[in-house]
């Protein structure tokens, strides 16, 4: 077997064209490249196939070998560290399937966020697995890392394993179930959002977070929410929903929804979480937060978090190897505390905006 052949088959880059691997393989054979910088040149070629910006071949120059890899890598990092046009996107999004099943767990999965590090402020929220891997399909999720994809799995026994979680009464817990799924497009299947309940009003040193993209607030205005359960719903602009949070309801029914919560009387809570930088950021961003401040009186709001988005190579891996047309990688990946993110300057000027 070939470098080439060895480089595409540890890649699992399938999504790309006939076309294109033929011409990969021939440059890496007539160039005598490198297995590792095979591997760069598939890299290169699936992240323009996926920001859709052209067949790699298109930018390819016949020069020395160092220089066409060179000129193609700066190419590459250019459209990289571009800011997003989702104008010139096309999405031709294929619906990931899923399947839902339902078993009897012995116990649930309680840990710290998955964000945490030595190298990141932790905010100490303590995530709760209601579910195992979610409905949506939004292209920079790490719960596809998580769990095996396509299968959504309830446990029987939630109540009961719930029920066996010993907390400490001096301690005040914040305990959030939107890191393995969405926390309210099941609604009450097998129980969640009952035995939810009946945990937070069993402990209310806890503060229990339901943190969504759906608009699916029936169980909550069917029933008494108990005072210390916020309701959270992760915000974007409605052109970076389109083209990146695939199967979520849009940004207005975001909005309505917890407007019906917080007129209920009980607390919500909003995340500008992923941030993703694109052309127009600052006025898309700017036109949620204005309508947050016409719709919500402050007292309603529990707390608003900015975030950004965060990758580990594994993410990245399966972004890649799925190859859906996205343009969420399409930005610089630095490296701090085992991660993948913007820079700091970016970060900065993201949430200082």
């Amino acid at each position: 077997m070939s470098k080439f052949d060895k480089a595409f088959l540890e890649s699992g880059y399938n999504k790309l064209s006939k076309k294109t691997l033929e011409f990969l393989k021939e440059k890496s054979t007539s160039y005598r490249y490198s297995f590792q910088e095979i591997r760069q040149l598939l890299d290169m070629a699936i992240d323009f196939h996926m920001w859709n910006e052209g067949g790699f071949e298109e930018f390819w120059e016949d020069l020395d070998k160092k220089s066409s890899f060179e000129k193609i890598k700066k190419i590459w990092l250019s459209k990289k560290n571009s800011p997003r046009n989702y104008l010139l996107s096309v999405n031709n999004y294929e619906p990931n399937r899923v399947s839902q099943i339902s078993l009897e767990q012995s116990s649930l999965g309680l840990g710290w966020c998955p964000v945490a590090s030595t190298k990141t402020r932790c905010c100490n929220l303590l995530t709760l697995d209601a579910v195992q891997s979610c409905g949506y399909d939004c292209s920079y999720c790490a719960v596809q890392s998580f769990y095996h994809e396509g299968k959504v799995v309830f446990d029987k026994n939630f109540s009961k394993n719930l029920k066996k979680i010993k907390l400490d009464s001096n301690k005040i817990y914040h305990i959030g179930t939107g890191q393995s799924s969405d926390s309210l497009m099941w609604g009450n299947k097998e129980g969640i959002l009952d035995a939810l309940f009946d945990f937070a009003k069993a402990n209310p040193n806890v503060i229990l977070e339901l943190k969504t993209k759906s608009d699916n607030v029936s169980y909550m205005l069917e029933n008494d929410i108990p005072p210390n359960v916020i309701s959270t719903w992760s915000l974007n602009p409605q052109i970076v929903i389109d083209n990146e949070e695939h199967k979520t309801v849009n940004l207005a029914k975001r909005i309505k929804a917890a407007k019906k919560i917080a007129d209920k009387g009980r607390l919500v809570g909003f995340h500008f979480h992923p941030m993703v930088l694109h052309e127009g950021w600052k006025e898309n961003y700017l036109n949620i937060a204005s309508t947050l401040l016409d719709e919500f009186n402050p007292k309603s709001v529990a707390m608003i978090s900015f975030g950004a988005l965060t990758f580990t190579k594994n993410v990245v891996r399966k972004l890649r190897r799925r190859a859906l047309k996205s343009k969420i990688l399409q930005m610089p990946l630095e490296g701090i505390g085992g991660k993948f993110s913007y820079t700091l300057e970016q970060k900065e000027e993201m949430f200082g905006f």
